[in-house]
């Protein structure tokens, strides 16, 4: 009993962890708007270029990756502060998140929208479900981890798992 209730737990507060804004890493290929308070010129909806950075009026271009909206309105509002405005107030949303990719035996592999929530058993559906000869207790995740190359490896993932913007879902081969 006490195991399956902090099992429960552990997942309940693996979901909400990856599920708030805050500690959402932001990469190349998600498209965030910057809105400033009483300064439309200012604000921006702009896409993260594969450098990692934005370009941003009055500082230029700005590095973005890894950071999250929170942390990216800090910087902006520091950036700003003295030289340019009194006293900015920045807001960072995502407007579209960098997609997701899932190969092997599914019906349409390729990459698709990410949904914040999406889970391996969800991504596998909008790919068309799984083909004849996959095997559905074979499954794979590479996380996108934001440039960090060495650190990218492959672990295997359950049907409720949920995956990120960037991850890249495998579904091995059956051998029967």
């Amino acid at each position: 009993m006490v195991r399956s209730v902090s099992g429960i737990l552990l997942l309940v507060c693996t979901f909400l962890c990856q599920a708030e804004p805050g500690h959402y890493k932001m990469g190349a290929g998600d498209l965030i708007n910057i809105s400033i308070y009483d300064e439309p010129d200012l604000s921006v909806e702009v896409r993260i270029g594969l450098s990692g950075q934005i370009s941003f009026p009055l500082l230029g271009a700005v590095e973005v990756s890894g950071l999250s909206p929170k942390a990216l309105e800090q910087k902006l509002t520091s950036g700003l502060k003295g030289p340019y405005l009194i006293d900015p107030s920045v807001t960072v949303s995502i407007v579209e998140y960098r997609p997701f990719y899932i190969t092997g035996e599914v019906e349409k592999p390729g990459s698709y929208p990410f949904h914040p929530g999406l889970t391996v058993d969800k991504a596998i559906t909008i790919s068309g479900g799984f083909t004849e000869r996959a095997s559905k207790g074979s499954i794979f995740v590479m996380q996108d981890q934001l440039g960090s190359e060495e650190k990218k490896q492959k672990k295997e993932v359950e049907l409720f798992n949920t995956i990120q913007p960037g991850d890249v879902l495998t579904v091995e081969q059956s051998f029967f």
